[in-house]
């Protein structure tokens, strides 16, 4: 038997070359992607910032010291105490404040059927929500404050509750009329020339509770009664408030604690090298007499405009062209064109025309870039053969931030109607400058003109 052979036909598939244009597009845009992923992390990133209406606020608020007359009375002998007053109640001279039991012996009160007024219970809610409102952190001490004052007023809801026929013993009788207080912090006989900038930190303010202690000696601390309606609030003032406050006899403010306003007389106390303002009262001790610190507002007369923080603001020099020299633009207000002569060396002069972006005007004066230009050129009225030589004079500043609405920054020339150290107010409505709701570079520094914005 013959065997044939069977014959393999091969079919060699065409082998594509591994580099065509697919690849390089890919490759291309792979090498970009790269590029600008590389940009991006090493450009530096301009943050923004939303201009909107508004006024500084918060600015001038303080803890203010309060100082009154006050009068510290003192036990006659030993024993335990026993207070009848309310904490900031109004006494008339020779009222029974409080009564010591020489012995020693302290009167138990039975609370097994204590109960608190609708009265009571309000003046505790205010308490507490005081304090809730006003909590700082950086002002601790006054929960020991709070706590004093709560067991205080349980006290007097107690002494209030016990039999009134128990026997007073030893009284101890108001020396004269007024509000008594049953803390002492060492403020007591503190004069206004005696007054330092250390006073107003409360890191290290004490009190001490009176009725807390519970017995006394021969001379300790009972007491003490405010005794005049006149008071006076301090507070420190820097220079620039001081000049702004200085023609000033009466002044404005808002007590935080309940958001009450007053306008009272003030003055400028200076001791040394430090200077505070003074605000003198002779009514409503009643609702502050048991706070040594008072938080209050000053209400400045506020002007209102665009809030712009104070780190967006730069400053460029610019051409103070007059208005006369430039040619008007119909179509936008934004340019004018410039008539510029230029003179070579050997006396020839070339005219050429400049359009330049107007950044400011005023008075019949235009700002321009200052690079468009150099010394020596000259500008020239149209029609005209009159000119004028630019020189160094012709030169000035204009502070201003760098708006980003369009990708890129821009200058935008402002006007600053009031300020403090992290926040300014500029003019609105101006031509030139900045609208509401515009986008600013937050870090002027960081940022130049035409500068492209990530």
């Amino acid at each position: 038997m013959v065997k044939h052979k069977r014959k393999r036909k091969i079919t060699k598939y065409r082998r594509y070359p591994y580099f065509n244009i697919g690849t390089l597009l890919f490759g291309l845009v792979f090498i970009y992607m790269i590029i600008m992923m590389v940009m991006y992390v090493t450009e530096t990133h301009i943050t923004s910032y939303e201009v909107k209406k508004g006024t500084i606020s918060g600015n001038y608020r303080y803890d203010a010291l309060a100082l009154r007359e006050e009068t510290v009375v003192t036990a006659t002998q030993s024993g335990s105490v026993r207070y009848f007053e309310r904490e900031g109640a109004k006494t008339s001279a020779g009222s029974t404040v409080c009564a010591i039991d020489e012995s020693g012996s302290t009167i138990v009160q039975s609370i097994s059927d204590f109960s608190m007024t609708s009265d009571d219970e309000d003046r505790l809610r205010e308490l507490l929500s005081s304090f809730t409102i006003n909590f700082s952190p950086n002002n601790f001490q006054r929960t020991y404050d709070l706590k004093s004052s709560v067991e205080g007023l349980i006290s007097e809801v107690i002494e209030e509750n016990s039999d009134s026929s128990s026997t007073t013993r030893n009284a101890c009788y108001a020396p004269a009329s007024g509000f008594v207080l049953y803390k002492i912090d060492g403020f007591e006989d503190t004069e206004e020339s005696e007054l330092t900038s250390s006073m107003f930190s409360q890191s290290n303010y004490s009190v001490t509770n009176l009725r807390s202690q519970g017995t006394v000696s021969a001379g300790d601390t009972l007491f003490k009664l405010v005794t005049s309606e006149e008071w006076a609030l301090y507070f420190p003032l820097d220079a620039s408030l001081a000049t702004e406050l200085a023609d000033s006899s009466t002044i404005k403010f808002r007590f935080l604690k309940d958001n009450v306003t007053f306008t009272s007389s003030f003055s400028i106390i200076t001791n040394g090298d430090e200077t505070f303002g003074k605000i003198t009262l002779d009514n409503s001790l009643v609702r502050y007499v048991t706070d040594r610190y008072l938080e209050i507002e000053l209400v400045m007369n506020k002007k209102s405009g665009l809030k712009v923080p104070i780190s967006a603001i730069s400053s460029r020099s610019f051409y103070k062209i007059p208005e006369e020299y430039a040619i008007v633009n119909e179509d936008t207000e934004d340019e004018i064109t410039l008539i510029v002569e230029s003179f070579a060396e050997d006396g020839s002069s070339t005219v050429r025309y400049v359009t330049a972006t107007v950044y400011s005007y005023s008075d019949g004066y235009y700002w321009v870039d200052q690079e468009l230009l150099s010394e020596d050129d000259y500008l020239r009225i149209e029609g005209s053969s009159t000119r004028k030589r630019l020189s160094e004079n012709d030169i000035e500043t204009l502070y201003g931030v760098y708006n980003i609405n369009k990708g890129y920054a821009v200058f935008r020339e402002i006007t600053i109607i009031d300020q403090n150290e992290e926040y300014c107010i500029v003019e609105s409505n101006n031509t030139y400058g900045l609208a509401a709701y515009d986008y600013i570079a937050l870090d002027a520094p960081q940022v130049t003109d035409d500068q492209i914005v990530y």
